[in-house]
This record gives structure tokens, sequence and C-alpha cells, in this order.
């Protein structure tokens, strides 16, 4: 007896739109910030479990699928630096052995960036050692804001998205409607980012702080090139620490005539001594983003903090949609 073949069965497969792909983690640094993105998105942060063993380990499950989909980790790597670089690297692990088919390290701020080259012999280039620490834990791709210095892109050997706060604070500091603005650079280091900084505010003028570093976090002024007498004086850096070289700089300014002093900075590192120097009354207005979280204890009344979360998720989506991040800026 001869049998016939079984009909081959139908198969309905499900319709999977690529958007359905995305999935926005987060670790714990900025849960606030993660929150404002996936809003922005208009998605949920993925479900994670995340705890600690009794001698500090830490545990990291993934607690839904992610097998295919393009998966963005949202973890600043601030204070403190070493527990939220290791949970970022054990959250990119998590997600390689769970088969996402592209994890992207969304970095707000780079931790370990200072050290970016050798200065002096016997000392390790931290920036580049944290680069491959990612890298080798399974990151497809980085997207970070204002790094320390821009030459940190080339230590990755991934594709690697860099974007500014520049557009949040610029935008802040048109509807305040300055008059006589200059920027200022607080080193020689800063040059560049504090001329593209006055280029956007309509060609302002500029003017350099030049410092001397006696030791790390220590800081000597020495004199301003340029001038700042009877000027609305913009400070411009991309990190805020101990906050010594940025209120050495002030003092100068207002030494040297400078009618107003606002500092403007992307991220808020402040170690102590910070608050204590910010909330001296030498500036009118310290402006900094939410890359990294403010305790509401360590806020004052001439802090303002503007949120990057729209600039970050705009940033997410077209990288998602193979579009151009670099046009955000143009």
């Amino acid at each position: 007896m001869i049998r016939s073949a079984l009909p081959t069965p139908q198969l309905t497969l499900p319709s999977f739109n690529d958007n359905n792909r995305l999935r926005l983690l987060s670790g714990s640094a900025n849960m606030e910030l993660s929150n404002e993105v996936s809003r922005y998105l208009g998605i949920d942060l993925g479900p994670m479990v995340r705890k600690q063993f009794a001698d500090g380990e830490l545990y990291i499950q993934i607690q839904e699928s992610i097998r295919g989909c393009d998966v963005y980790l949202l973890q600043p790597t601030c204070r403190p630096v070493n527990d939220h670089l290791m949970e970022l690297l054990t959250m990119i692990d998590a997600c390689r052995r769970a088969s996402a088919r592209q994890i992207t390290a969304v970095i707000p701020y780079y931790g370990y960036a200072r050290a970016d080259r050798k200065t002096a012999g016997r000392e390790s280039i931290t920036a580049k050692l944290v680069a491959n620490l990612i890298t080798k834990a399974g990151a497809s791709r980085i997207l970070a804001m204002d790094l320390h210095s821009a030459q940190i892109q080339g230590y990755f050997d991934i594709p690697m998205d860099h974007v500014y706060g520049s557009p949040v604070l610029l935008d802040y500091l048109h509807s305040k409607e300055l008059s006589d603005i200059v920027v200022v650079s607080p080193d020689v280091g800063g040059v560049a980012r504090a001329r593209a900084f006055a280029k956007k505010l309509g060609d302002a003028p500029l003017a350099i702080i030049d410092k001397r570093r006696q030791a790390h976090n220590v800081a000597e002024v020495m004199n301003v090139i340029g001038d700042v007498r009877g000027k609305t004086a913009v400070l411009v850096d991309d990190m805020i620490d101990t906050a010594g070289t940025i209120t050495e700089g002030a003092r100068l300014l207002r030494k040297e005539g400078a009618r107003q002093v606002y500092a403007c900075v992307t991220h808020p590192v402040l170690s102590p001594p910070a608050i204590e120097r910010l909330s001296s009354g030498i500036f009118e207005e310290v402006i900094v983003t939410n890359t990294i979280p403010i305790a509401e204890e360590d806020r004052f009344p001439e802090l303002t903090i503007l949120s990057v979360a729209n600039l970050l998720g705009e940033a997410i989506w077209r990288i998602h949609e193979d579009s151009s991040v670099s046009s955000m800026f143009r």
C-alpha cells in the first residue's frame, strides 16, 4: 500500500514590524533620565532583575525575550563610577547571551575619560581601557554625550555616535535674551568647544582663561585672554567636578570687570566641595544637564538643570531607523 504524503502545514507567520525590535533597558545610575527617554520614544523600559550579593557582586537578569532585538542600554558611569561601570558591563553581557541582535551602550556621561593620553611615565590610559572593556563585553555600538576629549571616539573599534548637550544649553540661553555675551573657555583645552558654542550664540566674542594646573583637581588661574569688561561672561565646559577651575575662572572674570557670570556645563559631577563653591554667589546661574542625577540636598538656588532626554531619545530613534545622527546638529 502506497501512502500519500502528508500535507505540508501552512504556517502563519506573525507580522513583526522592525520598530517592535527596539528595546530600552536602564541601569541604576540615572533612572529618572531613562524614564524620560522611554516616554519620548513611547516604549516602556524593559523589565530587569538587578541585585547585589552580600559581598557586593552584581546580578543582572533580563526578564523578557530580546532575541533578535536592537537593545539600547542607558547607563552613565557616574559616581560610584566602578559600580556603575561594572553594572553596564554585566548588562551588556546579559543581552549578548540573550541573543540580542544589536547592543548599543547609551552612555550620557563617560567616566574615566580624563586619562586619555600619557602625560607621564608608567600611567594608565583609562579612557582606552574602558573602551576595551565595553567592546569586549559585547557592545555593538556606542552612543555618548560630550566626551571629555573628541579623540576618545577613536578608542572604539565599533561604531560610535557622539552627540552634544549644547543644543539644550543654547536653547535655554537664547530664551534668557542676554546681552553683550562673551563666551569663555576655562582653559586652553576647551577652546574648540567654546568657539563652537560662541558661533551658535550669534558669533559671540571668545575669551580664554590661561590656567596652570599644579595637581589633579587643583587649578591656578593666571589671566584672561580677551575682553570681558562690562560683558555677560558665559563659562562653557564639558564637566564640573570639584568646581575649582570654573570657580577660580569666575572670580578672575569678575576681577577683570565682567558684569555677570554664567556657567554652562553638560556633566554635573559635583564632587565635594563643588556645591559650596558654586553656591557662594559668584555665579548668576549654574546651568547643567541631567546626564548625571543630582540629589535634592545638593541643589542650590543658582542651579538650573535641563533635560537631555529628548535629545538622547531622538538620537536612539535615528540610530534605530538608520538615519543620520550628525544632522541633528546642523
